[in-house]
């Protein structure tokens, strides 16, 4: 834990020159750049990254952010969405449907606003933790059964 502490005073040089931090990783992909170098484009379209960075050659093809951005930007939209509706109810008498021409469309709008920063902090984060192929090594399971035994 010592070590940790240490890297983050201010001026302090990283333990190891290859060191990823995982916050500016993050801020990176939110910001739809590229986690290594920080200056290529992360995204060719909305939500397709590139194959390799323009800038540093960093491959971004393997990465495996599946499920979790759509998952993390419903919990965001949905607390904020949930919370304003409730406010808004408690101080104005709208009626349902002014309920519903107000929070769907702020629904879609703040899911679509957040999915590609959103994807691309988690790209990041995959980078700086050498997740997925991202630390140079092939994709190989963690732990290996026994051979099975032909007689029983």
């Amino acid at each position: 834990m010592q070590a940790t502490f240490e890297q983050k005073r201010e001026g302090a040089a990283p333990a190891h020159p290859e060191d990823r931090p995982a916050a500016r990783s993050i801020r990176r992909g939110l910001l739809g750049r590229c986690p290594a170098c920080g200056e290529g484009r992360l995204f060719a379209s909305f939500l397709k990254p590139v194959d390799a960075c323009s800038v540093c050659g960093e491959e971004m093809h393997h990465h495996r952010a599946d499920d979790l951005p759509p998952y993390l930007v419903i919990t965001i939209v949905g607390h904020l969405v949930l919370g304003g509706y409730m406010m808004t109810d408690l101080i104005l008498p709208f009626s349902t449907w002014m309920h519903l021409a107000i929070w769907v469309p702020l629904t879609l709008i703040g899911a679509l606003a957040l999915m590609q920063p959103v994807k691309g902090g988690v790209i990041g984060l995959q980078w700086a933790l050498r997740m997925h192929g991202f630390g140079g090594q092939a994709e190989a399971p963690e732990d290996e059964l026994p051979p099975r035994d032909a007689g029983a």
